[in-house]
């Protein structure tokens, strides 16, 4: 990268309210001491991943920068027609977490250091902006899952408490999430699941959308017994070791298979 005669190189780290990106900060927060932290906020979020924030903030002692979008969820789902987000068409990631970042970093020579596992076959959100650098460390340095969760623990930052019921970080209503975890988000969070329910039927022009392909959240939340018992018959593998930690034990739980909104899992 061509650096700029007399600009100093901003240094960033996204966090995204789950582990891989919070043990990247605990592995680089003293190596990079002006790193600047952030966390692309579409006031959408679990409040579990809000307290979470506030923990990395008092464990590392580092502050989090919020970007916003100057317009909210709701105003983005009208200009686009009341047409939920979809893995097809995450207009949520571009309206609500690309343009705040790339408006954050402007035209300054940077280094984005993004959380992406040695054990993971994928790079994140890469900006096609030629003053944006990113940089790999887990990949350069052979890290794994396990090595992430030892950092987490060694850190005393531990695990977000939202994996005791979902894999991942995002809204509350993301359309990744899985069957199962939308009955968990109606026993955890019932508010914010009617508020999920509300999306799919409130639009200008009558039409019904959903969140997941072919299924109303309320069928699906008809199906919970039987959605429950497939996640546990699935589950239902011995662990490895008796003598897992709690970290491990929920860390096995998590599905890196599943390709989530790019710049959510920096």
């Amino acid at each position: 990268m061509s650096i700029m005669s007399g600009q100093k190189t901003r240094h960033i780290l996204g966090l995204s309210g789950g582990k891989d990106s919070t043990a990247l900060a605990v592995l680089l927060h003293q190596e990079i001491p002006d790193m600047e932290y952030f966390f692309c906020d579409t006031h959408k979020e679990l409040p579990e991943t809000y307290e979470y924030l506030d923990r990395i903030q008092a464990r590392l002692g580092i502050e989090i920068e919020r970007l916003s979008a100057n317009q909210g969820f709701d105003h983005w789902l009208d200009v686009y027609g009341g047409y939920l987000p979809s893995p097809n068409n995450r207009w949520c990631t571009r309206q609500m977490k690309i343009k705040p970042l790339e408006e954050f970093i402007g035209d300054d020579d940077t280094v984005s250091y993004i959380g992406i596992r040695a054990d993971e076959n994928r790079d994140g959100y890469i900006s096609s902006k030629p003053n944006i650098k990113p940089v790999f460390p887990f990949k350069e340095r052979g890290l794994v899952k396990d090595d992430i969760i030892h950092l987490l623990e060694e850190s005393g930052i531990g695990l977000p408490d939202y994996y005791r019921w979902r894999s991942r970080s995002g809204c509350y209503f993301c359309f990744f999430q899985r069957k199962y975890e939308w009955v968990m988000l109606a026993q955890e969070h019932p508010d914010l699941f009617e508020k999920a329910i509300e999306y799919e039927k409130n639009h200008k022009d009558g039409r019904d959308y959903t969140w997941t392909q072919g299924e109303t959240l309320e069928e699906l939340l008809a199906r919970k017994d039987e959605i429950i018992e497939n996640h546990r018959k699935g589950r239902s593998q011995p662990s490895k070791s008796s003598n897992q930690t709690l970290a491990e034990t929920l860390a096995e739980t998590l599905d890196d298979d599943i390709i989530p909104c790019l710049i959510c899992s920096l």
